[in-house]
């Protein structure tokens, strides 16, 4: 069998819901890669509450690095609230594994699924978030936090915007547009944050004089809010720093339906990782209610970014096979609770099978 026939992933499965979706999301990706002559070879590594049984840590360094070998990752929920008092001071496991393997494209798609009841039924979008700086104190500064008090009763915080992280993520959000309807809108505060999120605006006008080919427009970040409720299939692509994009996708998120629907992928230029964007729901855990399509689209949209860096189309027809998969078993009447379904997880996922 050739190398390019066989997908290496590595799994962590998680807390809460992950054991119960993470295997429904790999057995899709299984047979949707297995019908374009993909074999999809699983690494499963230690992670979570199980790691820290096991191993003394939920990211334990074997698990770290036997993940810088690996281009492609899926990632299920961590539930570091619910971790011993001595595992829960540090950055959280999601945070480590951006920031060990520099994951700085958080990339979330929002589209309403047929059958699944949305505010917004026409949303098709996807935000570019720029995933490694801003004003997020776990990630802006060498040493300690970006946040700190320098009295009781005064709190401050950092925030960091850099020309090569903004074009970076820049060129990532021109380039999709380029696969979807060819147009970015620049979201951004500089008529308030006229130096930071200035700087993030200029930069990613410069990198669209390199895409003419893509319509090119801006929003300050509270009317894009107000549109994407409004007139939300007016928009393609948006591009935006690490806070407003963390905002703007959950909201996208519900207008498509839940946030608990929602896909998401982080990714550098040489590893992908998906990681769907809700947690790990440990107040439904383990009753065979909790529903996989975000955790299912997250693959979906790893192999999108897989096709697109080993030019091999085959991967993205994987993924376009999970999708429709998705709508056909929604279409069909089943759904989980969580979208007014009565299915369980395992009669969902048995759907699946039966349409892929």
């Amino acid at each position: 069998m050739r190398t390019d026939d066989v997908l290496n992933c590595a799994v962590l499965v998680g807390d809460g819901i992950g054991p119960e979706v993470v295997p429904v999301a790999l057995d899709t990706a299984e047979r949707a890669l297995a019908a374009q002559g993909i074999t999809l070879a699983p690494e499963y590594l230690p992670f979570g509450r199980d790691a820290i049984d096991s191993h003394g840590g939920a990211l334990p360094e074997s698990t770290l690095a036997a993940l810088d070998g690996h281009e492609f990752m899926v990632v299920g929920p961590h539930d570091s609230a619910s971790y011993p008092g001595e595992h829960r001071g540090g950055p959280a496991p999601g945070a480590v594994l951006r920031k060990r393997l520099g994951l700085y494209a958080n990339l979330r798609p929002a589209q309403a699924i047929p059958g699944i009841p949305a505010t917004a039924p026409d949303i098709d979008l996807l935000i570019v978030r720029e995933n490694s700086e801003g004003l997020y104190a776990d990630r802006n500064m060498a040493v300690g936090s970006g946040e700190f008090m320098p009295t009781p009763d005064v709190a401050l915080a950092v925030g960091l915007i850099t020309r090569e992280a903004s074009e970076r993520i820049a060129e990532r959000a021109f380039e999709a547009a380029r696969a979807r309807r060819g147009h970015v809108t620049v979201v951004h505060k500089a008529n308030v944050l006229k130096l930071t999120t200035g700087l993030f605006r200029d930069a990613c006008y410069q990198v669209a004089r390199r895409f003419p080919d893509v319509t090119v427009d801006q929003q300050h970040v509270d009317a894009m809010a107000a549109l994407l409720v409004r007139r939300p299939a007016d928009f393609d692509v948006l591009v935006t720093e690490n806070l407003f994009g963390d905002i703007l996708s959950d909201l996208a998120a519900e207008l498509a339906g839940s946030l608990g629907l929602a896909s998401s992928i982080n990714a550098s230029d040489a590893q992908v990782m998906a990681q769907a964007a809700h947690g790990a729901a440990p107040d439904i855990a383990g009753r065979n209610v909790a529903d996989p399509i975000a955790m299912i689209g997250s693959v979906a949209s790893a192999l999108d970014w897989y096709a697109a860096a080993h030019r091999d189309r085959r991967f993205a027809v994987a993924g376009a096979s999970m999708r429709a998969a998705i709508s056909a078993t929604v279409s069909a009447g089943v759904a989980t609770p969580d979208v007014g379904g009565t299915a369980s997880t395992a009669e969902f996922h048995e759907r699946l099978r039966e349409v892929l």
